[in-house]
């Protein structure tokens, strides 16, 4: 059975769990929502995911700098309550996603920020090698499918691999710890700053504009 987007969406909205969460327990499922369901609430998901509707006002913005001062991470990571926020286990979570933005260097934090003019740009560009590969029309939207799941995969913080356990994305461990701590964990946002990011484009940019104010 073919899994959609609007499947994954549905079992998100009952569950709360995490979309790569949901798809892999509906392919499971074979695409019943009720089996889907059962599925992550043996692993634990949905049980933490109950708690998706608590809202997450407490935390802390934690910052992280790494390779002496060449990159920078802050970040802001909130829970339920401030008893939670000053945990070791929590700063320990801080630490360790802003350590994985620093490695990873995400782009956006979750697919929904992805601008639509990117994601077209992309498309395009894998559809014009897949034809340059003899792909047959009818394979190409299924294939780009897997192509765009997979950009998402490496520009996305939540969707990533997680520098410290592989096997699990970020929204997985995320996840996780909800049920470990027994209180919502959640990522808002963060900014990644690298030393000399951008100079050289800016320079170019200057440059361009010094030539046509004299040309």
């Amino acid at each position: 059975m073919s899994i959609t987007a609007q499947d994954i969406a549905g079992l998100r909205a009952k569950t709360g769990a995490g979309m790569m969460d949901c798809k892999k327990a509906l392919e499971e499922a074979e695409g019943n929502i009720d089996k889907a369901i059962d599925e992550l609430r043996k692993k634990g998901i949905a049980k933490a995911a109950k708690r998706a509707d608590k809202i997450a006002a407490e935390g802390l913005v934690y910052s992280y700098i790494h390779g002496n001062g060449k990159i920078g991470v802050l970040l802001e990571l909130n829970c339920e309550t401030d008893f939670v926020a000053k945990t070791d286990k929590f700063k320990d979570l801080a630490h360790d996603v802003a350590m994985h933005i620093a490695a990873s260097a995400p782009k956006y934090l979750n697919r929904e920020e992805v601008l639509a003019e990117e994601i077209a740009k992309e498309k395009e560009v894998y559809a014009e090698q897949l034809k340059n590969e003899g792909k047959p029309e009818e394979m190409i939207e299924k294939i780009l499918e897997g192509k765009i799941n997979k950009f998402y995969g490496e520009i996305c913080l939540l969707e990533q691999p997680f520098i410290k356990d592989e096997d699990k994305t970020v929204e997985q461990i995320l996840v996780q710890a909800s049920s470990e701590i027994g209180e919502k964990v959640t990522l808002r946002r963060f900014a990644r700053y690298e030393l000399g990011e951008g100079i050289e484009k800016k320079a170019c940019d200057f440059a361009e504009e010094v030539a046509e104010q004299m040309g």
